[in-house]
């Protein structure tokens, strides 16, 4: 007898139309996690990706920030390389202006400390003991003056031709009548080396004076 469906009812499922509907539910379930698992995995994976240009962007500013600091520090060595010469300099200079200073002062003071004396026997006279002063060389003013009159009444040119000195052909001249010899030996340095020179020849005279009679002062007569 064959089996009829009336239409708007459904049929009775079998045995194996539930075994079928069990293994297509079976199947999209597994679908479905299969779905799941590579999403999981793309989020891990997008996660890893985007953690990477942090790191490069740390790593690119770690150089950056060193090479900075490197360039800085060059920058600190050159500017007080520059500001040590510059000091360095300046320090010099300050020396160089201060020993300027005192070599000008000195000089004033030298100008200062020297007289000027006049160009004739009391200026001679007295510029020689100025000299002697500063040689320690004994004399006076009257002890100078009265030998200098004695032996030649003050002509700084005279010259004795006569006596035993010019006989023996070193004659006695100047001021005070030395032969060449003795003003050679007492000659005072500072002084002209000419025995016709006023001043030289009453300090190397006086000089010479000191040393065989204690002054010129003592000597009252040829000598």
């Amino acid at each position: 007898m064959t089996e009829t469906t009336t239409p708007g009812h459904s049929r009775r499922l079998t045995k194996a139309h539930k075994l079928s509907i069990a293994g297509v539910a079976t199947l999209g379930a597994a679908a479905l996690a299969f779905s799941l698992v590579p999403a999981q995995a793309g989020e891990e994976t997008g996660t890893a990706i985007s953690a990477a240009p942090v790191a490069w962007t740390q790593a690119v500013n770690g150089a950056q920030t060193k090479t900075v600091q490197t360039h800085l520090g060059t920058q600190q060595a050159v500017a007080a390389k520059v500001a040590k010469a510059d000091a360095d300099a300046k320090a010099k200079a300050a020396a160089a202006a201060k020993k300027a200073r005192e070599t000008k002062t000195a000089a004033s003071r030298s100008a200062v400390r020297t007289p000027v004396f006049a160009n004739n026997l009391d200026g001679w006279i007295k510029e020689a003991l100025f000299i002697m002063k500063k040689e320690g060389i004994p004399g006076t003013y009257a002890g100078i003056h009265k030998n200098v009159m004695r032996e030649s009444s003050g002509n700084p040119r005279a010259i004795n031709n006569w006596d035993i000195n010019a006989q023996n052909g070193i004659p006695s001249k100047g001021l005070l009548q030395v032969i060449q010899p003795t003003f050679a030996a007492y000659h005072v340095k500072g002084t002209k080396f000419d025995l016709y020179d006023p001043v030289a020849n009453i300090v190397a005279a006086c000089n010479y004076a000191a040393d065989r009679y204690g002054s010129m002062d003592n000597v009252n007569s040829a000598y």
